[in-house]
């Protein structure tokens, strides 16, 4: 049968698929639109396993709150143009969404957003934006009170930086406050109780052994060490950090202030623990030839 443009029109409006290929499609299936749709993803699916080895270290971060429960995703990209996309905000928006009802990334992957899943609708924007893409992580947050915060934010609720902090008692201003503090300050934990105890014995001994380099005397050691550690504590525990908006106050203290008792944090950065690989300009202009 005959294809017509507006047929054309139509299937590239609805795929983003290039006008050669939305004739094929077209073509390929007796001009019937939903097989063609179904034609086209097939063959995206390909394209998408060719990206698929990528590295995608950019993207975005979201951050979506509902009552008492925080959620924050991370979706990645190749690159950070694709994280300034209109189309790609409005996905990571949906994705954001999607995981105010799940609590982990994989039931993430598998849930419904606009009658598909998360993961197809990754693959479908992978064979029509051309990057690799991910749905990274996620996590939840839970407290009396919950507040969000996402630092020099490319679109509503989602930036490159994304904070969680709940709070008992204290107001979402100070909440705020707060937010701001662990997107500058990036604390490792809340307080000294949470933190690794793997990440303190190691600290320990590095100032041990840098001690031990001065010649003093073991018992005068064992001192410093108390005095160092300490300083180590109040540097990458959140309560221990002196708060940026009053310096002269621990974040702990601030929040007695505020009537507040913070329960808890995340803070969420986009490609944070990803390793890419550099290559020369040369090769980068060959693989990006090579499609």
């Amino acid at each position: 049968m005959a294809i017509t443009a507006a047929q054309v029109k139509e299937l590239r409006e609805s795929t983003g698929a290039g006008m050669m290929d939305a004739k094929k499609a077209l073509t390929e299936n007796d001009g019937d639109m939903e097989a063609a749709v179904d034609w086209l993803r097939t063959k995206g699916l390909a394209k998408a396993a060719k990206k698929s080895g990528r590295t995608a270290a950019e993207g975005l971060v979201a951050v979506n709150v509902s009552g008492g429960r925080g959620v924050a995703v991370e979706v990645n990209s190749e690159t950070d143009f694709v994280g300034k996309n209109a189309e790609f905000q409005g996905m990571v928006a949906k994705i954001a969404e999607a995981a105010t009802t799940v609590d982990d990334v994989e039931a993430l992957k598998a849930s419904n957003v606009d009658g598909k899943p998360v993961e197809t609708m990754i693959t479908d924007a992978i064979a029509k934006i051309g990057e690799n893409m991910s749905v990274r992580r996620m996590a939840v947050l839970k407290g009396d009170s919950v507040v969000s915060y996402v630092h020099n934010a490319t679109a509503p609720g989602m930036g490159k930086i994304g904070v969680l902090v709940a709070l008992t008692g204290g107001d979402e201003a100070f909440g705020k406050q707060v937010a701001m503090h662990i997107a500058a300050t990036g604390p490792a934990s809340l307080s000294e109780a949470d933190l690794d105890p793997a990440v303190v014995e190691k600290e320990k001994q590095v100032q041990m052994d840098i001690a031990r380099e001065s010649g003093k005397p073991e018992a005068v050691i064992e001192k410093m060490i108390v005095g160092r550690m300490a300083k180590f504590m109040s540097e990458v525990t959140l309560l221990g950090q002196a708060f940026v908006v009053n310096p002269d106050l621990t974040v702990a203290a601030a929040a007695i202030e505020a009537g507040a008792t913070i329960t808890g944090f995340v803070r969420m950065e986009v490609g944070e623990g990803i390793e890419v690989v550099k290559e020369d300009f040369a090769a980068e202009v060959a693989k990006a030839a090579m499609g």
